[in-house]
């Protein structure tokens, strides 16, 4: 049993279908609407972190999905932050920070580095945690080739897993390729 206002981390494969209606439901609630079958599918196929109430309501989430960067001639595996939520009745309670605390763990265990795109309502919750703009230029590998990503730049944040280092930032970021937005 999870104490009440502690994150439950799951992965994916262990969630029953009402959670993931419930997650679905939160993310389309938090983000007015603006929450698009190529985020939802996003944000699958990794770990969770979730916060209900005594109850069993649902209050807050946030995902952690592996995917390759490369940089420098060397494809990384990072951990990259999706679909971080809080209902929005209980926004500014901390519960976007324990779910972060919850996330950041796992990279810290797993992973090169952490990366996620901040959107402006997110930004001081990821900055207030240590996470940095990534400096450098952004790029994604996809169908017809390199695609560069100015638009990004100044809203991807990144994270160095304990004891590693964040990559040179005189390098580009190339991003694996996936449907909707790519970051």
């Amino acid at each position: 049993m999870t104490e009440y206002g502690m994150p439950r981390t799951v992965h994916t494969a262990h969630l029953t279908p009402a959670e993931l209606v419930g997650i679905r439901a939160l993310l389309d609630t938090a983000f007015d609407g603006d929450f698009a079958d190529e985020d939802w599918e996003h944000a699958l196929g990794g770990m969770h972190a979730l916060i209900t109430d005594e109850e069993g309501e649902l209050l807050a989430h946030g995902s952690l999905v592996a995917r390759r960067v490369l940089h420098r001639e060397r494809s990384l595996r990072i951990g990259y932050v999706e679909a971080v939520a809080v209902r929005p009745d209980r926004q500014r309670e901390g519960l976007g920070s324990r779910i972060m605390a919850a996330l950041e763990e796992i990279v810290d265990g797993a992973y090169v580095f952490g990366a996620l795109s901040a959107s402006d309502a997110g930004a001081a919750l990821y900055a207030g945690r240590g996470w940095q703009v990534w400096p450098g230029g952004l790029a994604a590998l996809g169908p017809v080739g390199v695609v560069p990503l100015p638009e990004e730049e100044g809203t991807t944040y990144v994270r160095a897993g304990v004891g590693r280092s964040l990559p040179d930032p005189q390098a580009t970021l190339f991003f694996d390729w996936r449907d909707g937005d790519v970051l």
